[in-house]
């Protein structure tokens, strides 16, 4: 029972007026009884396959990747720096992902207290060390045409569009954040900005999952798999 019914209970000649408007802000309302769900509350892992990604429009990647790993297995000669930047690219998207608060909070704890944009950061990394495993020619020709895309069409987009929606949405508390953090290049000294204290700082599984973050593991594990077996490394 809510603290005002019990005030009812006891004190129920209290003047109709206040009962109007208790009952219109929503003192009575089952809604407003409802406790606010905890963001670290344990969930179920989310089902990793991510149905967008099945779009018909990705049909010739994947068409042009299969090909590509057919007629020209990857070379090993670059697999001591290919591994380590698609594991920390991963370890990066992960760090990040089991801290942001998705449409709920202004995240700024974990790698977004360095860098805006981690995820983006850990995908790019990622994607240049299979590049990098190519080897050869196909390394040139991915890099010359996946970074100049991230870097003046899908980042530019997606920083723009994120900027607009968190200063809408937060105001001078994120033009403060966007001021002191860069976008990609980390900066060495963690921010250290105000956040409300039902939000926790650290990092969380159900973040994690919410973030559908499982998929892009899979994903990348999967790949590492594919290319190890097709670079002749699978006796």
């Amino acid at each position: 029972m809510s603290s005002w019914k019990r005030t009812m209970i006891l004190f129920p000649r209290i003047p109709s007026s206040v009962r109007t408007f208790a009952s219109s802000s929503g003192l009575w309302s089952k809604k407003a009884r409802r406790p606010c769900p905890k963001i670290t509350r344990l969930t179920g892992m989310r089902n990793p396959i991510r149905l967008k990604n099945l779009n018909a429009r990705f049909l010739p990647l994947y068409l042009i990747g299969i090909v590509g790993l057919v007629l020209w297995p990857p070379r090993t000669e670059g697999l001591v720096v290919a591994l380590p930047l698609i594991g920390f690219g991963a370890a990066l998207r992960g760090w990040g992902a089991g801290h942001l608060v998705k449409n709920a909070e202004l995240t700024t704890t974990g790698p977004y207290a360095y860098l805006r944009h981690p995820l983006y950061l850990g995908t790019i990394m990622a994607a240049t060390g299979f590049a990098i495993w190519a080897g050869g020619w196909r390394t040139l020709i991915v890099l010359a045409l996946v970074w100049p895309w991230f870097a003046f069409h899908y980042f530019p987009r997606k920083e723009r569009n994120e900027s607009a929606r968190l200063e809408a949405a937060y105001g001078d508390r994120f033009m403060h954040y966007r001021g002191a953090v860069p976008a990609l290049w980390p900066r060495l000294r963690r921010f250290r900005g105000d956040r409300p204290d039902e939000f926790s700082g650290h990092w969380a599984l159900e973040r994690y999952s919410d973030n559908n973050e499982l998929g892009t593991l899979l994903t990348l594990s999967a790949g590492v798999l594919i290319f190890w077996w097709r670079s002749g490394l699978v006796a």
